[in-house]
C-alpha cells in the first residue's frame, strides 16, 4: 500500500489569478471611495493621519507576509467641498457657536463612526426701537425728524412760562418759572423766578409753584436779562406763546415765532377745527396719544415746552412752505 501525504496550511490560498497586492489595491479603493463620499456630504472631513495609519497599518500586513514593503503613493489631501460647513473654525464674536464634529474609523472593519457635537444657532436679530425725545415721554416716528429741520436747528427754541397771582385775589399774573428747550428736547433754561411785586395767589394746581420755589429764586430783572439773550435772533417756539412775552414784557419779531395754537395744519392732524384753539394738552394727547399736565402737582413747564417742540416739528416742513409763500411777492 502506498503511503498518502496530506498537506494542510493554515492560511487560505488566494484566488488563482489575484495576487496578495491586487487584492490589497481594491480594499484601498474601496476605502477611499468610502472616503470621498463622505466628505461630499458634509458628514466627515478626512484627516491625514487616519489615512497614513491605514496605509501604514495594511503595508505591515503586506510585509509580513510577502516579504519587502511596497511603497505605494500618499493618498491625495482632504479638501473641503463647496458648500458644506466648516466646524474646524468659529470666527470671533460670531453669534453662531458649535464644536467640531469628531469621527473615528477602525482600520480592520474600514467603518466610520461620525459625531456631531455641535449645532448652529440663528444669529439675533437686530431690535427695532422707536425714537423717544429726551425726557418728554414723546414717541417719535420715523416720519417725524428729531434733529433735522428744515432750516438750522441750533436757531429753535421752545419756551413755556409758568405764572402767579400778585395784587387782589391774584389777578396780575407775574412770572414765576421760565423753561427753554433745544430743537433736541435738550433743556436750555429753566429757573424759578422770584417776581418784583408780593405773591398773593401761587395758582399751585395749575403752575406746580410754591412758596418754597421762590425763596432763593431768580430776581425778576436778572431772570428776565438772562432769558432775552437766550431768545435773540432765534426762531422761538410756543403754545399761546404771546402770554409767555407778556409776562416777560417782551415783544418777539413775527417772522421767528412760531404759535402752535394757530397752526391750522396742527388742528387738521388732529382732527380738530381749523379756527379752533385748541389746548396743548388735547393737541398732545390727539396727535401723540400722550397725557401731559396729569395729577394736582401742577404743570411742568420743561414737559410743556418739549412737547411744544414735538407739535411744531410734525408740521414743520409744511408750515414753513406756507410761510415762505406767503412772505413772497405777489
Amino acid at each position: 500500500m502506498s503511503d498518502i501525504m496530506i498537506n494542510l496550511s493554515s492560511s487560505v490560498d488566494t484566488p488563482q489569478g489575484t495576487s496578495p497586492r491586487d487584492k490589497q489595491t481594491r480594499k484601498r479603493k474601496t476605502f477611499l471611495k468610502k472616503a470621498k463620499y463622505l466628505k461630499a456630504q458634509g458628514d466627515l472631513k478626512v484627516k491625514q493621519n487616519n489615512v497614513h495609519q491605514w496605509s501604514s497599518h495594511k503595508r505591515n500586513q503586506t510585509s509580513n507576509k510577502n516579504g519587502p514593503t511596497t511603497k505605494y503613493p500618499p493618498p491625495p489631501k482632504a479638501t473641503k467641498s463647496k458648500g458644506s460647513p466648516d466646524f474646524s473654525s468659529t470666527a470671533s464674536g460670531s453669534d453662531c457657536s458649535s464644536k467640531p464634529s469628531t469621527s473615528s474609523f477602525n482600520p480592520s472593519s474600514m467603518t466610520f463612526t461620525v459625531t456631531n457635537e455641535g449645532s448652529h444657532k440663528k444669529p439675533k436679530q437686530p431690535v427695532n426701537t422707536k425714537t423717544t425725545a429726551v425726557g418728554s415721554g414723546l414717541s417719535t416716528s420715523s416720519s417725524h425728524k428729531l434733529s433735522t429741520s428744515t432750516g438750522n436747528p441750533t436757531k429753535y427754541l421752545a419756551i413755556d412760562c409758568e405764572m402767579v397771582g400778585a395784587g387782589a385775589k391774584g389777578s396780575i399774573s407775574q412770572l414765576a418759572r421760565c423753561s427753554i428747550v433745544s430743537y433736541d428736547g435738550d433743556v436750555v433754561y429753566d429757573k424759578f423766578i422770584k417776581p418784583s411785586v408780593p405773591v398773593t395767589d401761587y395758582r399751585t394746581r395749575w403752575s406746580g409753584i410754591r412758596p418754597r420755589d421762590l425763596f432763593n429764586a431768580t430776581p425778576y430783572p436778572e431772570a428776565r436779562k438772562e432769558i432775552l439773550r437766550l431768545l435773540m435772533g432765534k426762531v422761538v417756539v410756543g403754545h399761546a406763546i404771546h402770554n409767555d412775552f407778556k409776562a416777560l414784557g417782551y415783544t418777539h419779531p413775527s417772522a421767528l415765532t412760531r404759535d402752535t395754537s394757530r397752526i391750522p395744519l396742527l388742528n387738521q392732524k388732529a382732527g380738530f377745527a381749523e379756527k379752533e384753539c385748541a389746548s396743548l394738552k388735547r393737541l398732545t394727547k390727539a396727535i401723540f396719544n400722550h397725557e401731559i399736565q396729569t395729577g394736582r402737582k401742577g404743570h411742568s413747564s420743561v414737559e410743556d415746552a418739549k412737547a411744544t417742540m414735538e407739535l411744531y416739528k410734525v408740521v414743520e416742513e409744511e408750515w414753513e412752505m406756507i410761510l415762505v409763500s406767503k412772505s413772497r411777492p405777489t
